[in-house]
């Protein structure tokens, strides 16, 4: 049978630049060699597309960017009589077709849409989230206006744009106290991945400083009460019948599950099955399907979640629609107590992205 090839998208003009680069780096080794020919895509910062045909551990480490002997300038094509990468190598252009692409990449130009919109254009198929659910579920403010419409329960919100916010501080803070009138409080950037410019703060100058952080990130932002709660995730595979993974637990080892708790500190730990009754698990599994199919979710998503601790009460946090894929990740880590192991849950992926497709 002849192998279907295989674009993997690492790297990205993200602040996850790095995280992406790990996560591609785990499904090329991972990968089933025998069913799928590879194609590895390098994004720069500054979202230069390379072809990269050299040793696939600078992939991790970032220096296939500097090995310019296996590196060509490539590009996928938004026409979808292509459907494919074009090369561009001395002045002279050539085609590789393209079977399915894996977008490895997670935040801003990445996660958010963009290269999803892309795909689309192209028809080529993808694995993962449409245009329409990524964006969607990107954007914070989105998200927890479209979910508690649905009646799925939220923590309280607010939310402000730039413009707003310099043109009158004073009536900005003013609308925020009043809708969320107690301490602490999170601040997001609504557009900005992986708790890049988040801030938990406990007073009213925090909480100005903190807006002022948010927005260098994004134009809008997200300000939310704080729950006193177990972080709890579940992962979800499928389009349009999907499954949910064992929920599993996060135990940060910050005020709060920040990027460096997430990516640099290991001393946040991690429990699979999280440390809750099962019918708590079973309400927060039941939960993140719906609010999958809410959003139009397919291919796969990780649904975060607040266990309020004195109440047990159940908060949806986020959707994140290309979770970190690393072996030891939560998305397939999850799955793999579910019982699906990293390699299957590739396949199943890529053949996700074939079925959309159909």
């Amino acid at each position: 049978m002849k192998k279907k090839v295989i674009a993997i998208l690492f790297g990205g003009a993200s602040s996850e630049h790095e995280i992406s680069r790990l996560s591609a780096s785990s499904i090329i080794k991972n990968i089933s060699k025998e069913k799928y020919e590879l194609i590895l895509v390098g994004i720069t910062k500054n979202s230069e597309w390379f072809l990269y045909t050299g040793d696939i551990e600078n992939v991790a480490n970032g220096e296939w960017e500097s090995d310019n002997t296996n590196k060509k300038p490539a590009f996928i094509s938004p026409d979808s009589s292509i459907r494919g990468l074009i090369i561009c190598e001395n002045q002279k252009y050539s085609i590789i077709k393209i079977d399915a692409v894996i977008p490895a990449l997670h935040g801003k130009n990445g996660e958010d849409g963009t290269i999803q919109g892309l795909l689309q254009l192209a028809r080529i198929p993808f694995v993962g989230c449409d245009t329409f659910s990524s964006a969607a579920c990107m954007d914070k403010i989105t998200t927890n206006i479209t979910l508690k419409y649905a009646g799925i329960k939220k923590a309280n919100f607010a939310f402000i744009t730039k413009n707003y916010f310099y043109s009158n501080k004073e009536k900005c803070i003013e609308y925020i106290e009043k809708t969320l009138p107690f301490f602490p409080l999170f601040v997001k950037p609504s557009n900005a991945g992986s708790s890049v410019g988040i801030s938990k703060v406990y007073s009213q100058d925090d909480l100005i400083k903190s807006i002022e952080t948010a927005l260098l990130e994004d134009n809008r932002v997200l300000i939310e009460e704080g729950i006193n709660g177990q972080e709890v995730e579940c992962a979800v595979l499928g389009n349009d019948d999907p499954i949910a993974s064992i929920c599993g637990e996060i135990v940060p080892s910050n005020d709060f599950y920040d990027y460096e708790a997430k990516y640099i500190s290991n001393n946040s730990k991690l429990y699979i099955p999280a440390h809750i009754d099962e019918e708590i698990s079973n309400k927060i599994r039941k939960i993140a399907l719906n609010a999958y199919k809410i959003i139009g979710c397919s291919g796969l998503a990780r649904v975060d979640f607040f266990v309020e601790k004195n109440t047990n009460e159940i908060y949806l946090n986020e959707i994140n629609t290309f979770p970190g894929f690393t072996n030891i990740s939560m998305y397939p880590k999850l799955f793999e107590h579910t019982g699906i192991s990293y390699s299957d849950l590739i396949d199943k992926l890529i053949n996700l992205s074939f079925e959309r497709a159909k």
